[in-house]
């Protein structure tokens, strides 16, 4: 049977002009974070399967590349292999995100760990979903996480951090916002609705949905589902009196009543305000009732950043107080923010993003056979003009140079040095 050359469906091999790009765009992220405070991490690709479906990862558990036993483990589950349970099969899987394996990690270190802790990760995650622009089934994540710190100066770092890390990427030209709510608000709105509580999460589902099929849509699945129509008016009377402002988020405060619904939106408020007081950058900050994020795992502030030329998100996160607790018993105040590399990628490519380039490149040009001694000599010559902060690439002389400097030229190289057998003779 022949080989396979093309990716497997929502992989994708990376040329060198779009890597090179990567390495410059996650060099300027790594190096904003760390300016924070921030120190990189490193989590493994596989996770425990118990932990990936451990109903905190929302819809992305059904995404799942689960990797199956191996040896005589797998050899045991032949009889469960009949029965139709391949789940039992399974005894790990590739990680859907990074915030799930910081848990565990932090779980199993904690106390080689400062507190707080601000992590930074990067790198790649894995989900069965459909690729589609920006998508892929393969993808970077880069998060900033802090946690052991339970007040909302952790989320106001992580946005002032990642605002200043896309301002260095060039994206203040996008018109990106970062939209704002908490949890609490949501869960408050649904009981002031008078939707049972044990559906409250399934509604989410169908509120989350509202930046793609408008409020009719989100009405008409509430109604498709059962729920009356005097619930679906009072929800809606509740999102329709809040606007995007802090006086949005005071409106809902007094609207719903409740204790842990106003304390939400004292929540919302400071951080809007704070931000707010940021002078060297204008970073704008919505409030957005019906934002949900699809994540289990988040109990309080959560955000997005939207772009107006993107169809979704381009980056997001919140705060999980839970999820350490799941491991350890005991839970850990904790909030991260995610910014989607893969489509903020897409964006610059599309429109033609370069590097710009700090030292020249140059081309030492080696006719082919050239004895070994004078080889050297040219290596040492091209070793110190490194040393010195230059690129030299050394390479061999094709029969066609005019061809191969035009080639060259392309990949950004702007000066060219020949080296010929025949100088040995002169």
């Amino acid at each position: 049977m022949a080989f396979i050359k093309k990716p497997v469906t929502g992989m994708r091999d990376i040329l060198p002009d779009e890597m090179a790009v990567r390495n410059y765009l996650m060099g300027i992220i790594r190096d904003t974070y760390r300016a924070y405070g921030f120190s990189q991490i490193e989590t493994p690709v596989v996770e425990h399967i118990e932990n990936l479906t451990g109903k905190q990862g929302g819809e992305n558990e059904k995404l799942i590349f689960k990797i199956m036993k191996r040896g005589e483990k797998l050899s045991s589950e032949g009889e469960a292999l009949k029965g139709g349970d391949f789940d039992a099969l399974s005894d790990s899987g590739l990680r859907y995100d990074l915030t799930l394996p910081l848990a565990r990690y932090y779980a199993n270190n904690a106390s080689k760990l400062p507190q707080p802790f601000k992590a930074l990760q990067m790198g790649p995650v894995f989900r069965a979903d459909r690729p589609q622009r920006g998508r892929f089934r393969q993808f970077m994540q880069c998060d900033i996480d802090i946690l052991g710190d339970d007040t909302n100066l952790a989320e106001k770092e992580l946005i002032t951090a990642t605002t200043e890390a896309l301002s260095k990427l060039g994206f203040d030209k996008h018109n990106y916002k970062i939209i704002l709510n908490d949890r609490r608000i949501l869960f408050g709105m649904l009981k002031y609705a008078g939707f049972p509580e044990e559906d409250h999460e399934k509604i989410l589902i169908i509120l989350d949905k509202a930046d793609k099929i408008g409020a009719e849509g989100v009405d008409e699945e509430l109604k498709a589902s059962g729920y009356s129509e005097d619930m679906i008016r009072r929800l809606r009377d509740l999102l329709s009196l809040s606007g995007k402002d802090r006086e949005g988020v005071r409106r809902m405060s007094e609207a719903v009543d409740d204790p842990e619904v106003k304390a939400a939106c004292e929540n919302v408020t400071d951080i809007m305000d704070s931000i707010a007081a940021v002078r060297s950058r204008n970073i704008k900050l919505e409030f957005v009732p019906t934002l949900v994020r699809g994540m289990g795992y988040y109990t309080g502030t959560i955000f997005e950043i939207q772009v107006e030329s993107f169809g979704s998100s381009v980056g997001g996160g919140g705060r999980y107080d839970k999820m350490i607790g799941k491991f350890t018993g005991k839970d850990v105040p904790a909030v991260g923010f995610s910014i989607g590399f893969e489509r903020i990628m897409t964006l610059l490519m599309e429109e033609g993003f370069e590097i710009p380039e700090n030292s020249k490149k140059t081309v030492y040009l080696v006719e082919k056979g050239m004895p070994s001694d004078r080889l050297g000599e040219i290596f040492n010559e091209a070793i110190e003009r490194r040393s010195l902060g230059e690129r030299i690439l050394v390479t061999w002389m094709n029969k066609n140079k005019k061809f191969q400097k035009e080639q060259l030229t392309k990949e950004g190289y702007t000066e060219f040095k020949d080296f010929y057998r025949e100088e040995l003779k002169r």
